[in-house]
């Protein structure tokens, strides 16, 4: 069963079932923040003029019909909390929102206050740019509340895992303490386990659960079987810390194969009309740079249409970009022109499609959301999360 509510975030069951509605409440859902309403509000020109006024009144603390830089920053991240976007910090995708939604109010900066009548009309552009990179990049909202990783420790397919996991980390001068510590960091959200890294994971649930295992057994050298007995008994544990302590979070992922830069570079209209657009903005707000970073700002503002990540979210995707700068024989010396800029932008995309055909790269993230994120109303209710790291 699918529900709608505002801002598109859906609701779905982690697994198909039968059975009453308050059993399937107790069960793990996520939640799909992909852009879909947004784009209605935007489009209800009263339910979005009442929006954006309410939100100007609310950040406005001083009551002087402008808001500051230093308001502004708090207001962007209350209007991604009102359309279930996760907190700063806790996506990059949404991170890279909030950034461009800042950008754009303060006018890349160079603005330290915004009228409320700019701010409404900025309001809609950053929204509907919102719902795009949604659109392109849904952000997954997960309620891990222990049953997948129960399932996942009962399931046939733990031993052939914890084998693969222990042939990577087992050695025979590691104690089993820190062989069980790394295994943490090898599972992630597909087989039930929030984020190991995270501080908050490790100080409630993971140190917790140690210490129910044999102290001394802990810091002994690990066997392979001593592996596999104490890593189910330690994600045992977990699970029940999590029927208590359930972990909302942030989960993205995208793979990179060159497939949109392709779709870019075959479609000459749309490709021509970006880049004059790109070179204007460029030559307005970058004239002063080299050719190379110029280029690297180029291409971020040409990622949304190429279905690529911004430069510096993904490493991996990041040393294509290095690599492709260098086969094109970027260099910061060389002044070009509009013509000679141009076609040094489309060669660049060339040669990220071609390596990103050869050798496409899986990205994704899971973040715990430590700030409150839904209220009462909302789907995961705060009722059915006690002591979460979300409250």
């Amino acid at each position: 069963m699918e529900r709608r509510s505002w801002f598109g975030r859906r609701r779905r069951k982690a697994r198909g079932g039968g059975g009453a509605e308050e059993e399937e409440e107790k069960k793990g859902e996520k939640v799909v923040v992909d852009g879909s309403e947004i784009r209605e509000l935007v489009e209800d020109r009263e339910a979005f003029g009442m929006f954006a006024e309410s939100k100007f009144r609310e950040f406005d603390g001083d009551g002087d019909g402008r808001l500051s830089v230093r308001e502004l920053q708090p207001a962007v991240e209350g209007i991604g909390a009102a359309l279930g976007l996760p907190a700063r910090g806790s996506s990059p995708n949404a991170d890279h929102i909030y950034s461009e939604a800042m950008s754009e109010l303060t006018h890349h900066g160079k603005q330290e206050e915004v009228s409320r009548t700019e701010f409404q009309e900025v309001l809609s552009d950053i929204l509907l740019g919102m719902a795009a990179g949604l659109k392109r990049d849904p952000i997954v909202i997960l309620r891990i509340d222990g049953e997948d990783l129960r399932d996942f420790v009962e399931s046939p397919r733990y031993e052939p895992e914890a084998a693969a996991i222990f042939s990577k980390i087992g050695s025979e001068d590691m104690s089993l303490r820190k062989c069980l510590l790394a295994a943490l960091q090898l599972l992630n959200v597909d087989n039930g386990m929030p984020p190991a890294s995270d501080p908050w994971v490790v100080d409630n649930l993971i140190e917790s659960a140690l210490k129910q295992l044999p102290a001394g057994q802990l810091e002994q050298p690990a066997s392979q079987d001593v592996f596999f007995e104490q890593l189910k008994k330690l994600l045992s544990n977990i699970t029940e810390r999590l029927q208590d302590q359930p972990v909302i979070v942030a989960h993205t992922e995208n793979t990179f194969d060159g497939s949109g830069v392709k779709r870019l570079l075959d479609n000459k209209f749309e490709l021509d009309k970006l880049l004059d657009s790109v070179w204007r903005d460029v030559q307005a707000e970058h004239k002063n740079k080299g050719s190379k970073e110029r280029l690297r700002v180029a291409l971020d503002k040409m990622a949304d249409a190429a279905s690529l990540p911004p430069y510096g979210a993904v490493n991996q995707v990041d040393a294509v970009v290095d690599e492709a700068l260098k086969m094109v024989n970027a260099d910061d010396r060389k002044a070009v022109d509009e013509a000679g800029f141009k076609k040094l932008l489309t060669d660049v995309l060339g040669a990220v499609m071609m390596q990103l055909n050869g050798h496409p790269i899986f990205f994704s993230t899971s973040t715990v959301v430590h700030e409150p994120f839904f209220n009462s109303s909302t789907l995961l209710s705060s009722s059915q999360v006690k002591s979460s790291p979300s409250e």
